[in-house]
């Protein structure tokens, strides 16, 4: 019997070299150590595509259900911190969720969401032409206020909510990770929470109107699809409202994320930028290779369910995994020049940036959409993009998402 490779990956993986550019430390270990255990924490991180998707495939054996996060301990080394089981059903839903709950939860609101995103292309492209507004009239600035309006109000509207909202919406949308960051203090804590608060408050009094007034109309928002699954019994109000709060996380901030790398990374290459401006049906593939090299969530955790075996390696019930889809994703097991930049790929969606299988991302066709439809304005509404020399970019301070918190272009 075999325990997991113990690397320096405890040192590493909170550091602030780690935070800025993650993809040396999984290189090595895709190469050294693809399942490795991080300190003594119990958290194991999985780094290359035939273990990533072996896992996922492995229900029985790692569920979904979100137990406990990776997160400094009072010595400063990793350690586990478990997450509290509220007994509410709210704790784990869609991603979280574990068969047959998940499934239950994905068909409730699939349908209306697939049908309301057929429909958005012409108001997500009016959002993002009045979020440069700002950026574009003044030849420059911090562009991350419109990448995270843009999801905001796409989220917002899918859930029947009011667009006035918005400034509240973009705080709620990008918190979501703070939890899965690794590195949130007391002080933040306490301001995520009370935020919360409201949030959760603003999203029970919408459900609360949308349940007195029941829409069943397919295209109606989906907060009402959440309400008649709570009068159909279907779910329960706890999950319905756990529901609403997944949505403004996975469907703001990865977003935010995936548009912000996407920015980044044209500011950083002026003939590419180019290239596409020149030829807009680049822009699908381009966002995709972007979501690839950039995953805006770099990894998911499972729980181990029950003693078992992964690579080889022994695992214990209550170990958890984080899957990293950012490593899975460089692998060159899987992909030619797995570090680069590839417009012409054969199979471009091939990656795990969305998950695998039956917890595929239910968003990732609009998140998809809404980092084109901006590609695309900012490419036809200038002549040239670039990094500004006074204000470096600013990734999050969070070993979970690769978003941008500050990014200060020049536009011509």
């Amino acid at each position: 019997m075999r325990a997991p490779n113990y690397s320096r990956v405890d040192d590493e993986l909170l550091s602030a070299a780690a935070i800025d550019n993650p993809h040396p430390l999984y290189r090595r270990l895709r190469e050294t150590a693809p399942l490795s255990r991080i300190g003594k924490s119990g958290v194991h991180i999985v780094a290359n595509w035939a273990l990533v998707e072996e896992a996922l495939a492995r229900e029985e054996d790692f569920s979904a259900n979100l137990t406990g996060v990776l997160c400094r301990g009072e010595d400063g080394r990793p350690t586990c911190s478990d997450l509290p089981t509220t007994g509410s059903g709210a704790a784990n839903v869609i991603a979280t969720a574990d068969e047959p709950r998940h499934a239950v939860h994905r068909a409730l609101i699939q349908p209306r969401f697939t049908g309301k995103v057929a429909q958005m292309e012409a108001r997500i492209r009016n959002w993002t032409r009045q979020s440069l507004m700002a950026l574009l009239s003044s030849g420059g600035g911090d562009v991350v206020p419109a990448t995270e309006r843009v999801p905001a109000l796409v989220v917002a509207y899918l859930l029947g909510l009011p667009e006035a909202d918005v400034d509240s919406f973009r705080i709620w949308a990008m918190m979501g990770g703070d939890i899965l960051a690794g590195q949130i203090g007391e002080d933040t804590l306490v301001k995520r929470s009370r935020e919360a608060g409201r949030m959760a408050h603003y999203l029970s009094e919408h459900f609360d109107r949308a349940a007195a007034d029941l829409d069943p109309a397919p295209d109606a928002p989906l907060m009402h699809a959440l309400a008649n699954g709570v009068s159909e019994q279907i779910i329960s109000r706890d999950e319905a409202l756990g529901i609403a709060a997944v949505l403004f996380g996975a469907g703001g901030e990865s977003t935010a994320a995936l548009i912000g790398s996407c920015l980044k990374w044209l500011a950083e290459d002026q003939a590419l930028a180019e290239q596409i401006r020149r030829d807009l049906s680049l822009a699908p593939r381009f966002v995709e290779e972007v979501v690839r090299l950039e995953t805006p969530f770099k990894f998911h955790y499972r729980v181990v369910r029950r003693d078992c075996r992964l690579g080889g390696f022994d695992l214990f019930v209550g170990d958890r995994l984080m899957l990293t889809w950012a490593a899975a994703n460089r692998d060159p097991a899987m992909f030619e020049a797995a570090d680069e930049m590839r417009l012409d790929r054969k199979h471009p969606k091939r990656h795990m940036s969305y998950g695998r299988g039956a917890h595929f991302c239910i968003g990732a066709v609009l998140a998809r959409l809404e980092a084109r439809i901006v590609v695309e304005e900012l490419l036809q509404a200038t002549e040239t993009i670039s990094l500004s020399h006074t204000a470096p970019a600013v990734y999050a301070n969070s070993i979970f998402t690769r978003r941008l918190e500050s990014l200060h272009l020049m536009t011509v």
